[in-house]
């Protein structure tokens, strides 16, 4: 796990390149594959949906950074901020683990593993 500083850049990146949108945005995808193939009904669907929480996928992106240091972060936030490009393609949207670790927190979404019971 990163340090608590890289952390703080982490969040400053993933809010620059949107990244939290990107995975709500992803969820909400793949709640409406599932509500089309299962046939869900809207209350269904709505619990499904109001499970999604970012807070239950940051340590994955974490983890993703975990093998640069301080300044090669602040870099990439630079570059990030910088250039609005990185907004729809960066390290993250690129990333193969990120993105199988995606999938893997969206599916259990649709399977309801984070419902509150």
């Amino acid at each position: 796990m990163p340090s608590q500083q890289n952390k703080i850049i982490i969040d400053k990146i993933v809010e620059a390149t949107r990244y939290k949108n990107y995975v709500i945005d992803f969820c909400l995808s793949k709640i409406n594959e599932a509500t089309a193939k299962e046939g869900w009904n809207d209350q269904k669907a709505m619990e499904i949906t109001q499970s999604i929480n970012y807070k239950n996928f940051r340590d994955a992106i974490y983890n993703s950074f975990v093998v640069f240091d301080e300044v090669e972060l602040e870099t990439l936030l630079k570059a990030y901020e910088k250039d609005p490009a990185y907004q729809t393609q960066n390290v993250m949207t690129n990333n193969k683990v990120l993105i199988n670790n995606l999938n893997i927190f969206a599916n259990d979404i649709v399977k309801g593993k984070y419902l509150f019971k």
